[in-house]
């Protein structure tokens, strides 16, 4: 089987650009809208989605988008992406062939990209399915058949997602992409499996990793026969978590799916929000001696909350870049980004640097210890936790009979040998920080002393569940806030590629605060 092409970054585009122009758009403002942002980058392939719940197209398999009781819509947003699509084919035209075409004149390969349980139902339950499919926010099958759906066997805000183990439903997903595959002249195929990765009752994804398996196994037997029938090949993606101990948690059974030869392309990435962790490592030695190319992937956001003192967009792509250096150390062929939703011009700086560890040398960036939490309230409560179990902070500081405290790694990827920094700075922020507190702190065993320490302003806002901040009436007025960054110059030498410790222990706390406090982020900050 010939191998696909060596991509610097792979660009999920997730239909967006449809509802980017008032209704009618042509195709050619479509196109323009869709391939603005990959023009004159890193990204060589364009992996387009053809929708989880409904199909783009006239479909025998899945509903047509917008097409029942007389196209109603909740919202403009929704009528102007999904009438810009129907009016499209009703004017005889077809916006996935022109997106191809394009591609081909442009030098971008692009795959379909199937999502195989998307749900994006506000975490509605089971008893809410008559309502929804009333709305038309709900394909028929799934109001016809609550049967099929997890319900409450799984995390809350997914409730109504695919249950894998019923016969029908793998069926449906074979047929669904067969005729996406056999439908348009796509490069290949990507079975976005983390959109979203809830597919099995709790409990019972490792024990049930077969029946994934074997529809991975029947699609790739289709995608070859289609590439013997038209004299090309059609490449095989996979979209899965972001450690193989979450992958056998879920259901993806990823040795048998590399020893079988399932799959061209692997992407490890997070079920929601980056994975900043992703054991890219581990996926790629399972990879040795295969043609099995490893891309690991970017979401929308970053999965630790800003807390500055940087600008967001700024601070995003000091941070990216960072990991996507971590990533190209650990064996990635690539990069692969998701729901970017990028502009001509926002997201152009790291699609021009990320795709190479050549292009991110001596790039400033942030190394920061990877941040997670689980949302126990609100509206996304239990939404991440499949992906959510390993994170070095936030941590309580607490005093220790040992007068011991936490140790946090930091994983450094650039070569300073070759590229002297002008500046390394490691800065910890810390809540509920009085000005009786005080700490230890050791980088790589040697003692940091006297920091500086800056309180937190007010375009810091608070980690979620996280420390008061100052009112917007304090802004120019309130010289303390109750968090603080603690920061040292590490100087220019000595710094080397690989793992650092930074280890930390409370020395003083204030008798009279009750609070806890609490270390939020752990970060080198590296400039050229």
């Amino acid at each position: 089987m010939p191998i696909p092409p060596r991509y610097q970054i792979i660009y999920n585009w997730d239909g967006a650009p449809h509802g980017y122009s008032p209704v009618p758009q042509s195709v050619d403002d479509f196109l323009a809208k869709a391939y603005a942002p990959l023009q004159d980058t890193q990204v060589g392939a364009l992996f387009w989605s053809a929708g989880g719940r409904g199909s783009r197209w006239p479909s025998e398999v899945v509903e047509y988008i917008g097409q029942e009781r007389d196209r109603p819509y909740a919202s403009a947003g929704a009528y102007n992406s999904t009438e810009n699509i129907l009016q499209m084919y009703d004017r005889g035209e077809d916006p996935q062939k022109a997106l191809i075409a394009r591609g081909r004149e442009l030098g971008i390969d692009v795959y379909a990209s199937v999502r195989m349980n998307d749900n994006h139902f506000g975490g509605a339950q089971v008893a809410d399915l008559g309502a929804l499919h009333k709305a038309n926010r709900v394909e028929r099958l799934r109001f016809e058949h609550p049967e099929w759906v997890l319900g409450e066997r799984t995390s809350e805000w997914f409730a109504l997602s695919w249950n894998m183990a019923v016969p029908q439903i793998r069926q449906r997903c074979f047929d669904h992409v067969a005729e996406v595959c056999r439908r348009y002249d796509w490069d290949g195929v990507e079975l976005d499996w983390q959109r979203h990765a809830f597919h099995f009752p709790d409990d019972e994804g490792y024990r049930l990793r077969y029946l994934l398996t074997d529809l991975q196994r029947a699609i790739r037997r289709m995608t070859e026969a289609l590439g013997e029938e038209r004299g090309r090949p059609v490449y095989l993606a996979a979209r899965v978590a972001g450690s193989l101990e979450m992958c056998r948690r879920i259901g993806y059974d990823i040795p048998a799916w590399i020893d079988e030869g399932l799959v061209d392309i692997l992407v490890p990435a997070g079920n929601a929000v980056t994975d900043a962790s992703i054991d890219v490592a581990g996926f790629s030695e399972l990879c040795a001696g295969t043609d099995i190319a490893v891309y690991p992937g970017f979401d929308s956001n970053l999965p630790d909350p800003f807390v500055g003192p940087e600008e967001p967009e700024a601070k995003d792509r000091l941070r990216t870049s960072a990991i996507a250096n971590c990533y190209h150390r650990a064996g990635a062929a690539g990069i692969y980004v998701f729901n970017w939703h990028a502009n001509r011009d926002s997201k152009r700086p790291l699609l021009t640097t990320i795709g190479t560890p050549e292009t991110l040398a001596a790039q400033d960036k942030i190394y920061a210890a990877t941040h997670r939490y689980i949302q126990r309230e609100g509206a996304w409560r239990g939404a991440f936790r499949i992906d959510r179990i390993y994170g070095q902070v936030p941590v309580d500081l607490e005093r220790t009979l040992t007068g011991e405290g936490p140790t946090i790694t930091l994983d450094v990827a650039d070569d300073f040998r070759a590229h002297p920094p002008q500046r390394v700075q490691l800065r910890l922020r810390i809540n509920e920080w009085t000005d009786r507190d005080t700490v230890r702190v050791w980088w790589d065993g040697e003692a940091l002393v006297t920091p500086e320490i800056a309180y937190c302003r007010l375009s810091d806002p608070a980690p979620p569940g996280g420390a008061f901040q100052p009112l917007p009436q304090w802004r120019d007025i309130a010289d303390v806030s109750s968090a603080v960054w603690l920061c040292w110059d590490l100087g220019k030498t000595g710094m080397a590629m690989g793992e650092h410790a930074v280890r930390i222990a409370v020395q003083e706390r204030n008798p009279q605060v009750a609070a806890a406090l609490t270390l939020t982020d752990v970060e080198l900050v590296v400039r050229y």
